[in-house]
């Protein structure tokens, strides 16, 4: 089935049904508890850096780990996978000193989402399996400085961001169906990011939509770079996303007020996929399979969302239960907004006529 189709399918599924997005990816590598070497596996076997914890190399040297993965997430009932890619760009890769390798490892962690995906739906007649190529916030940002002392440092600039972003999302667009921009902390970033999307979508001549999900990091109620959730909104509402949302950072019953006020304000597809509660004293995280999709349902009921999973500690059981617990509830309306001028800084502000 070509991407077009299976849009087209999910698209009309969603209509009357909420959607189910996987789980925590990175969560599923860890308690695999893998070593050094099994990151390095024979192709990195004496690269001069430690490599564990980089959890995107594993598409180029433990393929099946993450394919197995994927599968899981599949079977528990998932309509949308998202590719191994969080990391996937020259900025974040050259942590380990491989940002000369991170177009592969994005094209790899792309190609594999999309075999699981084939194979899934050539097995499971009558179920989509879409893919999400994801795009992660990296790990220099536009708007901070990592001095204290010099607040006007910046470890990188907007143009290097935008090729670092262009150059992952050129080599997932052959696989994927949807791009999304994700655990956004700082909204300079995610506008790069965007750029460096539609800049790739053009250079290729595909047209894939666009996701585009940000992050609450506190009680505060605003992304780490300061702005509220309706602020977040309009700096990237001229996007066009097919979906916006939030995830990570909070568990479903912190994040519930910040998705009620998204769902009230955006007018496209709304997705939530929160962790698996607060992290506990060990950075683990307790929250029960039934527990998370208790959240995740109410929401439903409530008209808040049109697709929901999870994020970091949430398991294959998590979104097994999420699926069982969505089973039945009408999605959410898709708002029209009325004409106003819409700015934001840290706070919004719409002037109406």
């Amino acid at each position: 089935m070509n991407r077009q189709d299976r849009l087209k399918l999910f698209e009309e599924k969603l209509q009357t049904s909420i959607g189910v997005i996987d789980g925590g990816m990175g969560t599923s590598i860890q308690s695999l508890k893998l070593s050094d070497t099994d990151f390095r596996w024979q192709q990195f076997a004496n690269w001069p850096k430690p490599l564990i914890g980089n959890n995107d190399l594993l598409s180029l040297t433990q393929p099946e780990v993450i394919k197995k993965i994927h599968h899981e997430f599949l079977n528990a009932g998932a309509d949308l996978i998202e590719t191994n890619t969080f990391n996937s760009t020259s900025i974040s890769q050259s942590d380990y000193g491989l940002q000369e390798f991170a177009p592969e490892i994005a094209a790899a962690g792309a190609r594999i989402a999309r075999e699981t995906a084939d194979e899934f739906e050539s097995n499971n007649k009558g179920r989509l399996a879409m893919v999400a190529g994801s795009l992660g916030p990296l790990s220099k940002t536009l708007s901070m400085s990592p001095k204290v002392e010099d607040p006007g440092f910046r470890e990188v600039n907007f143009d290097q961001v935008v090729a670092s972003y262009f150059d992952q999302a050129s080599a997932m667009l052959p696989f994927v169906d949807f791009l999304m921009i994700e655990t956004i902390f700082d909204t300079l970033n995610a506008k790069a990011a965007i750029i460096a999307v539609k800049k790739a979508m053009d250079n290729a001549g595909e047209q894939v939509p666009l996701i585009i999900c940000g992050t609450i990091t506190d009680g505060s109620g605003r992304t780490l770079s300061g702005q509220t959730t309706e602020a977040f909104w309009i700096s990237i509402s001229h996007a066009n996303p097919w979906a916006v949302g939030l995830n990570c950072a909070l568990g479903a019953k912190q994040m519930r007020p910040h998705i009620a006020d998204l769902s009230r304000i955006a007018d496209c597809r709304i997705i939530a996929f929160p962790n698996a509660g607060l992290p506990n004293a060990f950075g683990e995280y307790d929250e029960t399979p039934a527990t998370t999709a208790g959240h995740l349902s109410e929401w439903a009921k409530d008209g808040l969302v049109n697709l929901v999973g999870g994020c970091c500690g949430t398991t294959s059981a998590h979104i097994e239960v999420i699926v069982q617990s969505v089973v039945g509830v009408t999605a959410r309306s898709v708002l029209e907004q009325p004409e106003a001028l819409r700015l934001s800084g840290l706070e919004p502000f719409i002037l109406r006529g």
